[in-house]
C-alpha cells in the first residue's frame, strides 16, 4: 500500500496546491501513457499518480509558469 503524502510535504516544493494539482496530473498522464501492458499480464507497480507525486517531492519534476516563459523568450 502506497505511502499517504501531507500536503505539508509539498511546502517549498510547490508554489500551490492548485499547481501540484495540474503538474502531477500531466506527469501521471505520460506515465500511464508511456507504460505498456501486455494483453493478460498482471503488473504490480505504483499508480501512475503516486510516482508523479514522488517526482515531485524528489525535485526530479519542474514546471514553467507563463511570465518565466516571457522572461526566457524576451532575454
Amino acid at each position: 500500500m502506497p505511502t499517504p503524502f501531507s500536503v505539508d510535504e509539498f511546502e517549498g516544493k510547490i508554489d500551490s496546491l492548485y499547481r501540484l494539482t495540474i503538474v502531477a496530473s500531466r506527469r501521471a498522464n505520460q506515465i500511464t501513457k508511456n507504460e505498456s501492458h501486455g494483453f493478460g499480464t498482471v503488473t504490480h507497480s505504483k499508480k501512475s499518480t503516486i510516482t508523479a507525486l514522488e517526482e515531485v517531492l524528489s525535485d526530479k519534476l519542474g514546471y514553467y509558469t507563463g511570465t518565466q516563459e516571457e522572461e526566457n523568450y524576451l532575454e
